[in-house]
């Protein structure tokens, strides 16, 4: 299987969010976590923020 992984401004362009907002959610396991890319550096799974978009979405129109 092949994932794409997407960094902190990938993820902040596709939600809207902003970073402070993104750690709070993650913090409140109300988005997805970030996984270690090594170092200090993070990244999300494209497929994880994409499923989260279509719940949100789905949850606004009551789907």
């Amino acid at each position: 299987m092949q994932y794409r992984i997407l960094r902190l401004p990938a993820v902040k362009e596709l939600t809207g969010l902003s970073r402070s907002t993104i750690y709070l959610r993650v913090s409140k396991n109300e988005f997805p976590s970030p996984i270690s890319l090594g170092g200090r550096a993070v990244g999300w799974v494209e497929e994880e923020i994409n499923l989260w978009l279509t719940e949100k979405i789905e949850d606004s129109r009551g789907v």
